[in-house]
């Protein structure tokens, strides 16, 4: 049976190991430091004590006088033993110049010859070193008495390395004490921060972060919806490539506000609501987007996350679907007229009244002939053609005149393959159905089109003879959501506005001669000499 492999610690716990290690590894190398230091220092010291002593029991009358006398020892080893309890050293030695003893801390050894060297101070010299006596090693300074110039006595002062030694335990002890207080907080507020990097990280170690990292580029980039992620201040935290296409923003979007990166008014107000938003229509300059938007809220607001999708090609195929639809209510219309006319001419001809039968028949089809004759002969471009007919059999059905101006002109070949017939669909049929739709209902209700291509522009022009639209709302007309008719209505004319856009055209409103609105869209025709040439020859 194989035992399951132990899981990676944590980055967390990791991070708190190293932390520990690191923090312990830097509080024994200062103790150490502290330690060596405080030691060397302590023998300094002890060596300055010593020197200070003897240099003050040498210049001392009371110890030349005592020199000159026949027993110097019973003079001088009450005051030695007096100063070495004073002066905190271990010893204090007084002796001959030929290094007999005439005190010292124990009186067994007085009239012994002194452990040490001498050679120094009987010269006339002053110095210190380390040297193992009778009291064990020690730190001392030697110092000459003088009498009138000559060397009468000389003077040992020391300090044993095991009080030294002593005094630094006591040091170390309260060295080490700090260092383990030290390490303990240390620990503690280290343990409290990884605690919080574990919240933070979700208990995930190092090679989990890596792959979720790796995973969750390789999904940003991979999916085709626009993902953007908004910090608390409304900046861009995170954007794909998809959203930077349907954004139609560069590289150095990431940090800038999303009330600056030139959106739509409702698109940019879609991105900083407060408020979740679902399926929202929202329309850039050239694309239709589903916008979803969803707070990021853990305590406090943290952000937003924000899903695109495109729906241009969707809705341009549902604009087509809706004038593929109409064609074909025109032509149930057309049928149902036709049979309605067919009807009567027969019952006529059955009643024997053929010469009005006749005369009833000619009228329609010369009423039927003669826009169709007005149109095609107009009109040259057959989409716009069929969508004419097309819009003036809807019309008559609802009751509604549709005319074609007699300056209408567009020759076959004129429109620019940069101006796709969809973009055509979309600008005028829905021109026609909304004023066709204003003008439905009102006394002599007419619609008139004007379709003209001259001097290196397409003219589209509907009016109306409809209520208008109201001077306020003039501003707003072009606005995803702007209707008279109720919710759920006016995508219509901001798709209008963005084909126009996409096409470098404009759109106006005004009033219109019938009393209602009248939209006019200019697009210029930017037809490529080079690439009819290169059809030309290619031919």
């Amino acid at each position: 049976m194989r035992l399951p492999l132990p899981r990676p610690r944590s980055l967390a716990g990791q991070l708190f190991a190293m932390q520990v290690v690191l923090m312990a590894a830097v509080v024994a190398g200062c103790a150490v430091f502290a330690y060596v230091t405080d030691r060397a220092q302590a023998e300094e010291t002890a060596r300055r004590q010593s020197q200070a002593t003897a240099s003050a029991v040498a210049d001392s009358p009371s110890v030349v006088a005592a020199a000159r006398s026949a027993d110097p020892s019973a003079v001088l080893q009450p005051y030695a033993e007096a100063l070495r309890g004073h002066a905190g050293v271990t010893f204090v030695v007084i002796m001959a110049p030929d290094g007999t003893r005439w005190t010292h801390p124990e009186p067994a050894q007085i009239g012994r010859t002194y452990l040490g060297h001498i050679d120094r101070a009987v010269r006339g010299e002053t110095f210190s070193e380390t040297h193992l006596g009778v009291l064990g090693p020690s730190v001392r300074t030697v110092a000459p008495v003088f009498d009138h110039g000559r060397v009468v006595a000389l003077v040992s002062a020391g300090i044993t390395i095991e009080k030294i030694s002593e005094q630094m335990r006591e040091q170390v002890t309260a060295l080490f004490g700090m260092a383990g207080a030290a390490l303990a907080l240390g620990g503690a507020g280290t343990y409290v921060i990884n605690a919080r990097l574990r919240r933070h990280t979700k208990g995930m170690n190092a090679t989990e972060l890596s792959r979720l990292h790796d995973y969750h580029e390789a999904a940003l980039h991979a999916v085709r919806e626009g993902l953007v992620m908004l910090d608390g201040q409304r900046r861009i935290a995170l954007i794909n490539d998809g959203a930077r296409e349907l954004l139609g923003l560069g590289p150095d979007a990431v940090g800038r506000p999303a009330a600056e990166l030139g959106l739509p008014a409702p698109l940019t107000g879609a991105l900083l609501s407060s408020e979740p938003r679902v399926d929202e229509l929202h329309l850039t300059d050239e694309r239709v987007l589903v916008v979803n938007t969803r707070p990021v809220v853990g305590g406090e607001r943290r952000g937003t996350v924000v899903t695109l999708r495109d729906r241009t090609e969707l809705q341009a195929l549902s604009g087509e679907l809706d004038s593929e639809r109409g064609f074909t209510e025109a032509l149930r219309s057309q049928a149902h007229e036709a049979a309605n006319r067919l009807h009567t001419v027969v019952s006529l001809i059955e009643l024997g009244r053929v010469e009005e039968a006749v005369g009833f028949a000619t009228a329609e089809l010369e009423l039927a002939q003669a826009l169709t004759d007005r149109v095609v002969s107009a009109v040259g471009e057959p989409v716009l053609a069929a969508l004419l007919l097309g819009k003036a059999a809807q019309a008559n059905e609802r009751g509604v005149e549709l005319v074609l101006t007699e300056t209408s002109r567009i020759d076959d070949g004129v429109l620019p393959v940069s101006l796709p017939s969809r973009d055509l669909v979309t600008i005028l049929g829905n021109l026609v159905d909304n004023a066709v739709e204003a003008a439905g209902g009102t006394p002599s209700a007419r619609v008139t089109v004007t379709a003209l291509a001259r001097d290196g522009e397409l003219l589209l022009q509907v009016g109306d003879s409809g209520p208008g639209v109201r001077p306020e709302d003039r501003a707003a007309v072009l606005d995803r959501g702007w209707s008279t008719r109720g919710p759920g209505r006016g995508l219509g004319l901001a798709l209008v506005h963005q084909a126009v856009t996409r096409a470098s055209g404009t759109l106006t409103l005004a009033g219109s001669p019938l009393g209602g609105a009248e939209f006019t869209a200019r697009l210029p025709l930017r037809r490529a000499a080079a690439a009819r040439t290169a059809a030309e020859v290619g031919a």
